[in-house]
């Protein structure tokens, strides 16, 4: 299974590690969506920007 992970707000106030986290997901701009693969890693970094992007699962 694949997660789809949107960006949903700008990173204006968000500490450094929320900012790499972001950018190690492969976001840079706000509504811009990637594809992961559902996996633990991929989870962890996701509940720890859970207030910056939107995420849904996909086939």
């Amino acid at each position: 299974m694949m997660l789809k992970i949107t960006q949903k707000k700008g990173l204006v106030g968000a500490t450094q590690s929320q900012k790499a986290t972001i950018a190690s997901l492969g976001l840079h701009k706000i509504h811009q969506s990637v594809t992961h693969q559902d996996n633990a890693a991929i989870r962890g970094q996701v509940r720890k920007v859970t207030h910056l992007v939107d995420v849904e699962e996909v086939e």
